[in-house]
């Protein structure tokens, strides 16, 4: 252990105070360990992937030792889970946003849709821990958002089909058309994360494809369902 010489004292006297040997252990020493770690972890997953690395790995980057990452969670697992956790709540703020905007329903329903591949892509450690499957073991309270959450990503989602299709979906369950435009969004943003998406001229983006993916999956299922309410 390294100490410092003040006036008058011997090295490594009892009451030399003791230098932090490394500077950047900030987040520790302003009691914000939990925090830290938290932001070791999105960073490492954003850059390496979700196995790409270690507790020791997020220990070392907050500027601590592994075994003071444990007063926090319980381990590698759960510690994935806080970073979804706080993915979800970070995507839901951004949905809620694109929501409260200004235009007509349909346009304020396509901004959130560009929201979601926008988070994707700028976000890739917050969206690839929310939908790892061991996180979601691993949390106190899962956090895919498809439960009845107030204010979660998956009720403002529904929020803004009844706003922009007030006229319903037969007898349609509109949480069935709510996961059939999510799972339509995360395709297109992991195909667009993959380097998947055709390019080219004359080729439709990203946002592009979701806005018509997603009028044909509502515009298909308020067909199917005047079809099956209408007359023989």
């Amino acid at each position: 252990m390294r100490h410092w010489r003040g006036p008058g004292q011997r090295p490594n006297a009892p009451d030399a105070p003791e230098r932090d040997p490394d500077p950047d252990r900030r987040g520790y020493h302003h009691g914000n360990l939990k925090e830290a770690l938290i932001e070791a972890a999105r960073r490492f997953i954003a850059e390496r992937g979700l196995g790409g690395f270690t507790l020791v790995d997020a220990a070392k980057l907050a500027g601590v030792t592994p075994a003071a990452l444990y007063r926090h969670f319980r381990g590698r697992e759960a510690l994935v889970a806080e970073v979804a956790f706080r993915g979800y709540g970070e995507l839901a703020e951004k949905l809620a946003r694109a929501l409260a905007g200004s235009g007509t329903p349909l346009e304020r329903f396509t901004r959130m849709g560009e929201a979601y591949l926008d988070f994707a892509e700028k976000e890739p450690g917050y969206y690839a821990a929310m939908f790892s499957a061991k996180a979601a073991e691993a949390a106190a309270t899962p956090p895919p958002p498809w439960g009845p959450r107030p204010g979660g990503a998956f009720a403002i989602l529904l929020e803004a089909l009844d706003r922009t299709f007030p006229d319903g979906f037969g007898s349609v369950d509109p949480r069935f058309v709510a996961l059939e435009v999510w799972a339509l969004s995360h395709g297109i943003a992991t195909l667009d994360a993959a380097g998947h998406l055709p390019r080219g001229a004359g080729l439709p983006g990203k946002h592009e494809l979701l806005r018509a993916g997603i009028l044909a999956v509502v515009h298909g299922v308020t067909g199917a369902a005047g079809r099956r309410d209408g007359p023989p």
